[in-house]
């Protein structure tokens, strides 16, 4: 089933403007610029943004439609193609495992990250994510050095929150 990207594009709009209204209904906290506030209503309008970029088809061009190879000779047919003789089992080992990765990395962060600590969680979270959505190996490393501490530095200096501290203390905590 394909879904209209205008459908989903509405739908962004429609929750990135429910998260901006619930965020500016939270109450300000006394003495401080950045409040409980701010957090949802930043990731409400970057929704509502995404949603109508997604609604005015902008990217739409730079897809490739794919091409299923569906014969031994090589020859390829466009649109969804499931080749029966392969069966669900086959198709889940092949790649469809890759949409368990998130919520597993989740459930490693609820359990983990207590005794761990951010860092080191938070590394091997985006890693294996990085790396199990096939990005090479070098990148996946490097992303997994350099979001975790800017996330953390965003949380700590700017919004005031303490994440769990774990093995490895940061510099700036």
């Amino acid at each position: 089933m394909k879904v209209s990207d205008r459908v989903t594009g509405a739908m962004l709009v429609g929750l990135g403007a429910a998260a901006y209204w619930g965020g500016s209904l939270l109450p300000p906290v006394p003495g401080q610029q950045v409040g409980p506030n701010v957090f949802p209503m930043v990731i409400g309008a970057a929704l509502v943004a995404c949603g109508v970029l997604i609604l005015l088809g902008v990217g739409r061009t730079f897809e490739e439609d794919e091409k299923i190879v569906t014969s031994a000779t090589g020859d390829v047919a466009d649109g969804d193609v499931l080749d029966p003789a392969r069966g669900r089992i086959a198709t889940f080992l092949h790649g469809g495992w890759k949409v368990l990765v998130p919520p597993a990395a989740l459930f490693f962060y609820y359990f983990a990250s207590e005794r761990l600590g951010f860092w080191i969680t938070a590394s091997l979270m985006v890693f294996t994510l990085a790396w199990s959505q096939g990005a090479r190996l070098k990148w996946a490393v490097a992303l997994a050095i350099v979001a975790p501490a800017f996330v953390h530095l965003v949380f700590y200096k700017l919004l005031r929150v303490p994440l769990p501290a774990g093995l490895l203390k940061f510099p700036w905590a």
